[in-house]
């Protein structure tokens, strides 16, 4: 039988992984116009924001992969999927932060990390 108290838990770790899908499918939109707007011939920081973003893109879509799939109840693959999109957030969104045009990636990005974060708390 279940307790009120696992309950809980359970209801909170799946609020937390449909928000983290949630902020990931935001960031990975967010990482695609930017790395859209990227011109391919242009500088070579263009071209970091450009890998940055479609990295992040790929990972975060990667990641609500994991989250949606009903069948992966195993926790150390999730662990695994969420740190490596955490630290691919984080990174993405300190190659944006300064870059005129990128502020919404970068905030999606933190935002996608944060909701990681949480996710893997509740995994504890």
């Amino acid at each position: 039988m279940t307790t009120t108290t696992s309950q809980q838990q359970l209801f909170r770790y799946l609020e937390d992984r449909f928000a983290c899908a949630q902020a990931c499918t935001e960031c990975a939109r967010a990482c695609a116009v930017r790395a859209a707007q990227a011109s391919p011939d242009g500088s070579e920081q263009e071209e970091l924001l450009r890998r940055k973003g479609i990295m992040c893109a790929e990972v975060c879509d990667a990641t609500c992969r994991v989250l949606s799939d009903q069948a992966l109840m195993d926790e150390d693959t999730i662990r695994v999927q969420l740190e490596w999109c955490r630290a691919v957030c984080l990174e993405c969104a300190q190659v944006f932060d300064g870059r005129l045009g990128a502020e919404d990636g970068a905030k999606a990005c933190r935002e996608a990390a944060q909701a990681c974060t949480d996710l893997l708390a509740a995994l504890d």
